[in-house]
């Protein structure tokens, strides 16, 4: 609304009390007109006749909504104390949003300057939007109103699955209902639970929501009451399209007799009729692992409008939290020319005009060939563009920033030319996960915004351009991206650590001292993750003790598996990936730390080459906590795991010291976050670096210009805007981290603002004019630790605590 991408013409009303008050002026922030929309009347308690309505022209997630009254310079004083929103798919069917407690009153405003920002909790998809006032006493009314979310790609309309049943358990009823539902009652035909973007937890007892029932997550079935042994759920799409994958997110607790389906068989129609021969799919059986997970059932490229699914049970019960597609639009088009065409032979198709068709076939036969040579011809002059791109990536890779509507962009500084394409949005959601975090090493950043900031001299910027200069800091030791990096890309995509060419020239010179161990001992538990090259497992290693130095020793008897990660390299990785491979093995071996993950074994005498490192058996910090709750009233109430406000300080100690021995090697880990430190006994924490590779965290990354994919909401502002890495970012990072833990990683961090409102914040803290948005103080949280993280959180990285200061104020 604001940003005016939503024309006048989209914006109607029901009435409207003056054509200087009408609906196009409802715009949030906005002064023309008399300042808002205000209907023709006054608004009366249990009226819901006025409203303003919003046509987006397509679907739309929408996740967030604003509202503000009309002050109009202080000669207005109106707004909506409270509202109510409906939505329709189509124009025809309307339907009012509720909460995820069936609630549908949303509190609005208090004055008429203030804007108030409401989460819709469920989200909607929709591409009409209608707010209607609430009053419990007659009153002038008047709205500016926004809209946050982004287009539905996905394509799906509704779908039509069976009422979802409720389980019996011995303390009490899980009810797996599908409860934000949207589809009317007789048809079933909308959307609820299975599309509202959150996927259920490992114990389907536990939700992500505070204060619904167990099970709310999940929509769930028994087998007895299907004869047939499985459950159809139809998907209807808004046009016919072209499907690579759909994604299931199933629980499979079979503790409680829950598990993934045994098999789905779909059907697809791209007309009238379905097909004839169904596709079928049957995924591996995991009987070791209770975790919840994503099932990808490959969809060949089936063209259809309407999808029909039957998911076989593989026990009692199966429990669905999330399923989605990926898809293309195939509406086909031909030139005009081929068009007028195909008409002219539909025209004179008969006996009497057998040389005019045959014409008209030779001419579209031309035709068809000119548009084959033009692509061939642009794919070949589109390869060379990239091998001269590529030459001068070697050289010199320069990024611009563009403040004009304060929203900043990655930029290849490449030679012009008239083919050159661009993409459409600065920051894309990676799903499924693609090449992983791939932040260039080389990635020069020329920005004449910050020559002159008050941090550094403008020479450091102009020095930045030579790839192997060396900028010492005040500590004398020179800084990534500031020095001449070691660029490893690692197993899993990433950069296990960034680390300067003079510290690992120190480590060339010693040999690597780690154990071959025998492959068949280890033995295959789950796979954890994957990247460009290679992926992460989870194993049990026999008799791992045996193969150990004396200065490492394990909690556990010899005779019991030690539970490890092995880190696989693909058969097909070229030499570079090779080469990195084993320097990430020479560096992980240097690597010595209670608080570090430790390289246990290698297995590098034949393919695939491994590496073996710890694993602990609670997993990572993030899906720990998040499956606990505060000690308090609540916890004991809902008899919840409890963690205590201690042992929250105590592991983000650990984090730190960690950390801190990072830092004295003058290491940058570039990706510090609950998702990367893993849980053992006693809580006990150590940092890893696989947390990228699984796509339970996709959401956390996000890639700029089909580029570098990074953590952004943990990153520090000079890495965003100026490609910086430095202890001193990882320190930022850790502020981050901290506030996750104190938040019991609940959410996400500044999950209220869109991945480019992150971007805005990050150059509101190198402006500097105390606009900047910074996380809020989480609830348990006392004022000294919330002073930590601030500290962690100052512009001027020099301003910043170390690690070893940050250590030590935790231990006080």
């Amino acid at each position: 609304m604001s940003g005016g991408k939503i024309q006048d013409e989209d914006i109607s009303a029901s009435s409207q009390w003056s054509e200087s008050t009408a609906a196009r002026y409802g715009r949030l922030d906005f002064e023309e007109g008399d300042g808002a929309w205000c209907p023709e009347i006054t608004v009366e308690p249990d009226s819901l006749k006025e409203f303003l309505q919003i046509d987006l022209r397509s679907l739309h997630f929408i996740t967030l909504v604003g509202t503000q009254g009309r002050h109009a310079g202080g000669i207005g004083n109106e707004f909506a104390q409270m509202y109510k929103i409906k939505y329709s798919r189509d124009g025809s069917r309307w339907i009012s949003w509720r909460n995820r407690q069936g609630k549908q009153v949303i509190e609005g405003n208090r004055n008429a300057y203030d804007i108030v920002l409401k989460d819709l909790e469920p989200p909607i998809i929709a591409r009409f939007v209608r707010f209607m006032p609430v009053t419990d006493h007659s009153m002038n009314v008047c709205m500016r109103v926004e809209l946050y979310g982004c287009e539905w790609l996905d394509g799906l309309v509704s779908y039509n699955a069976p009422v979802g049943e409720q389980m019996n358990l011995p303390a009490y009823p899980v009810y797996l209902n599908d409860s934000v539902y949207d589809g009317a009652v007789i048809h079933r035909c909308g959307l609820g639970q299975l599309t509202d973007g959150v996927c259920g937890l490992d114990d389907f007892i536990h939700s992500h929501v505070y204060n619904v029932w167990p099970g709310y997550d999940y929509v769930g079935w028994n087998n007895e009451s299907f004869p047939s042994g499985y459950v159809e759920i139809m998907f209807e799409f808004d046009r016919t399209r072209n499907f690579t994958t759909m994604k299931t997110h199933c629980n499979n607790m079979f503790s409680r007799h829950v598990k993934v389906f045994r098999q789905v068989v779909c059907y697809f129609r791209s007309e009238a009729d379905w097909e004839a021969s169904p596709l079928s799919f049957s995924p591996v059986v995991d009987e070791k692992n209770l975790s919840a997970r994503f099932v990808t059932v490959n969809l060949l490229n089936h063209m259809a409008s309407a999808i029909k699914c039957q998911f076989y049970f593989a026990d009692a019960w199966m429990l669905f939290s999330e399923i989605t597609f990926q898809s293309d639009d195939c509406s086909p088009t031909l030139p005009p020319a081929v068009e007028k065409l195909l008409q002219k032979i539909h025209y004179f198709v008969d006996d009497s005009n057998t040389r005019i068709l045959i014409g008209c076939l030779v001419a579209i036969i031309f035709i068809l060939v000119a548009i084959i040579v033009i692509i061939l011809w642009r794919q070949v002059w589109q390869k060379m563009l990239e091998k001269a791109s590529r030459r001068m990536l070697d050289d010199e890779l320069t990024a611009s920033l563009s403040i004009q509507s304060e929203t900043f962009a990655y930029n290849n500084n490449q030679s012009s030319t008239t083919s050159e394409q661009e993409s459409n949005s600065t920051y894309e959601r990676i799903f499924p996960l693609g090449p992983d975090y791939q932040e260039p090493s080389r990635l020069i950043c020329k920005l004449p915004e910050f020559a002159q900031s008050s941090e550094e001299p403008a020479s450091t910027t102009t020095a930045a351009s030579k790839s192997t200069t060396t900028t010492v800091a005040q500590d004398g030791v020179p800084h990534y991206a500031e020095a001449d990096i070691v660029n490893l890309q690692g197993v899993t995509g990433s950069n296990t650590y960034a680390i300067p060419a003079v510290t690992m020239d120190l480590l060339s010179g010693k040999d690597v001292v780690v154990e071959e161990f025998p492959r068949k001992l280890l033995t295959f538990k789950e796979k954890l993750g994957e990247g460009q090259f290679g992926e992460v497992h989870l194993c049990e290693a026999e008799g791992m003790q045996e193969f150990m130095n004396k200065e490492f020793l394990f909690d556990i008897p010899e005779e019991q598996p030690v539970l490890v990660a092995v880190k696989m390299l693909r058969s097909d990785a070229n030499k570079n990936a090779r080469n990195d491979f084993l320097k990430e093995i020479k560096i992980m071996s240097r690597l010595k730390d209670p608080n570090i993950i430790r390289l246990l074994a290698v297995c590098i005498y034949s393919d695939p080459l491994c590496m073996i490192t710890e694993y602990m058996e609670n997993g990572d910090l993030n899906q720990f906590l998040s499956r606990h709750e505060p000690e308090g009233h609540l916890a004991l109430l809902s008899n919840a795991s409890t963690v205590s406000f201690n042992n929250l300080c105590y592991m983000a100690a650990q984090i730190a010291s960690g950390m801190k021995y990072l830092s004295s090697l003058n290491f940058v880990h570039r990706d510090l976050a609950t998702r990367n430190c893993l849980v053992g006994k006693n809580y006990t924490i150590k940092i890893a670096d696989f947390g990228m590779s699984r796509n339970l965290y996709s959401g956390d990354y996000y890639r700029i210009q089909g580029r570098a994919v990074l953590p952004i909401r943990w990153m520090s502002w000079e890495s965003i805007l100026l490609g910086k890495f430095t202890t001193a970012s990882d320190v930022w990072a850790f502020g981050v981290t901290l506030w996750e833990i104190l938040n019991f990683c609940k959410e996400q961090p500044y999950s209220q603002l869109t991945d480019e409102q992150v971007i805005e914040n990050t150059g509101e803290f190198f402006r500097d004019q105390k606009r900047q948005i910074y996380l809020p103080q989480p609830v348990l949280c006392p004022d000294s630790l919330y002073k930590i993280m601030l500290s962690c959180w100052r512009r001027n990285t020099k301003e910043r605590p170390s690690f070893q200061e940050i250590h030590r104020a935790l231990l006080e």
